[in-house]
């Protein structure tokens, strides 16, 4: 099944699971069947429970793990209705000749809402019918419904949610005394150990199986802003959405969210958020409604080994300071561009992607060690988080590109016609605009294009071409600090 929200990475696309997997149902049906989906689950009882009935040597028994997870597993059906009609979007949908036509054509008994029906999973955590699930599950939903394992149906309404780690809560109107599944610690999970996927894939309720954790503190993989997903092979399809992913002691560890798949379904990669993640944004939906992030005020990138290599590192792991933003937190605790964050609050920090996790999931007002390596020597600065603007992503990551020598490169100065002509704004006050690269160079193929401003080069300001061959050395390698659609990114060149 394809999904809702594009990639960033083109070579297997995640998809979102939850979202309407009706005519995946199809695929399994043939074309003139009408059966619903608990019709197909009954020819289909192999499906129900793909875990093993016996337990490893020394651990709990499976089956009573997945007995009693499986009545804390909901499955939440929502409603989207859209107003308009389908013909209102399209090449011609701003021009008043066809939507006239199109109108008439429709007739006044032609339906102007159209409702989409989707099924996805939830977890009940609290007895008062407190419902943990992904947040694209429920979004934009007109009518929430949860049906319970014994069949029980309750009305939901959402008490919150947070699209940037897809997470949502929701109450059970008139619901006391629900079995609920107790939280257990994701920090301890082990890579290879034994895990229960629990949902609904494809509408067939009470879907147990069985894997392991592949992988811990899965970033960057293009799903949503904020990244830390658990990976496991357990069998993930799309429904399985918000689901329970269950420790061999029958505790939660995370929320299936996930599945990275050429086809839509299972292929062996899923993804769950962590449940101290889940726990925390869960505290502030229900405190607050929303969540509210911590705000260091540095734009981020992976520290590449030709970036490490140009900085004088001997490592790869951490996070790289492209710019400082104004009078931001980070500013005011003496952050510099160019620092290599390696540490923040005493945990280790490998990737932009991690860094962003650490300061995002603290409150405003946190305070903070982070360690950094400036010029090859560590040093600890001490930050007061502040808060997160909700208008814009101060805490971002780019990648830095691969780039080349300056053969076939031409500049101009940052005057009034270039920055008309590359749309560049005034908050870029100093550096080279690059007006032309030659197509055959290796810097073309290596990424540096018109329109970039070049600021720094081997970490010294350039404002003129005779400053910029000053700075440039003879050398395998050179350091360029650039300007590209408002974010401050350090490549190198090498030639």
């Amino acid at each position: 099944m394809s999904t809702d929200r594009p990639s960033r990475r083109p070579l297997l696309r995640p998809a979102l699971l939850g979202a309407s997997f009706v005519g995946a149902v199809a695929l399994l049906v043939s074309p003139g069947a009408r059966d619903s989906a608990k019709d197909v689950a009954e020819h289909l009882p192999s499906v129900e429970v793909a875990a093993a009935t016996a337990a490893p040597s020394g651990g709990l028994d499976l089956a009573d793990t997945a007995e009693d997870a499986l009545k804390a597993v909901v499955n939440i059906s929502t409603v989207r209705t859209e107003s308009g009609s389908p013909f209102s979007e399209g090449p011609f949908g701003s021009d008043p000749f066809f939507r006239e036509f199109f109108r008439n054509w429709q007739g006044d008994g032609m339906p102007k809402e159209r409702r989409e029906q989707s099924r996805g999973s939830g977890v009940i955590v609290k007895s008062d019918g407190t419902v943990l699930t992904n947040n694209h599950v429920v979004e934009k939903a007109s009518e929430i419904k949860v049906t319970l394992s014994d069949g029980r149906e309750y009305e939901a309404e959402l008490v919150g949610s947070d699209p940037r780690s897809d997470l949502a809560v929701l109450k059970l109107k008139g619901a006391k005394g629900l079995q609920t599944l107790p939280f257990g610690n994701s920090a301890d999970l082990r890579l290879g150990e034994m895990v229960l996927a629990i949902g609904n894939p494809f509408g067939l309720e009470g879907t147990v199986t069985m894997g392991i954790v592949s992988a811990k503190g899965r970033a960057n993989v293009g799903i949503v802003d904020y990244e830390d997903f658990i990976q496991t092979d357990a069998a993930i399809n799309p429904g399985n959405s918000g689901g329970a992913l269950v420790n061999r002691q029958g505790e939660l560890v995370g929320i299936n969210t996930a599945i990275l798949s050429r086809s839509g379904g299972y292929q062996g990669i899923g993804f769950a958020i962590p449940s101290d993640m889940a726990q925390s944004i869960m505290s502030s939906l229900l405190k607050d409604g929303k969540v509210a992030r911590g705000w260091l005020g540095v734009l981020i990138q992976d520290l590449k080994p030709e970036l490490a290599e140009a900085f004088d590192i001997d490592r790869t792991e951490g996070a790289l300071i492209a710019d400082v933003v104004d009078d931001s937190p980070a500013a005011k605790a003496g952050f510099q561009r160019g620092d290599v964050v390696v540490e923040v609050g005493g945990r280790s920090v490998r990737s932009s992607g991690e860094l962003r996790n650490r300061i995002g999931l603290n409150p405003p007002g946190t305070k903070l060690t982070v360690e950094v390596l400036r010029s090859g020597k560590s040093k600890k600065l001490k930050v007061r988080l502040g808060s997160l603007p909700e208008t814009a992503e101060a805490l971002a990551s780019g990648d830095a590109e691969e780039s080349s020598a300056l053969a076939g490169v031409r500049f101009g100065p940052l005057d009034d016609g270039n920055r008309q002509r590359f749309e560049i704004t005034d908050s870029v006050q100093e550096g080279l605009v690059v007006t032309d690269v030659d197509r055959s160079s290796l810097a073309a193929r290596a990424g540096l294009r018109p329109g970039d401003v070049v600021v720094e080069v081997n970490r010294r300001g350039v404002g003129s071409i005779a400053e910029l061959n000053d700075a440039t050395r003879d050398g395998e390698r050179t350091l360029l600090l650039i300007v590209r659609g408002g974010q401050t990114v350090y490549m190198v060149i090498r030639g």
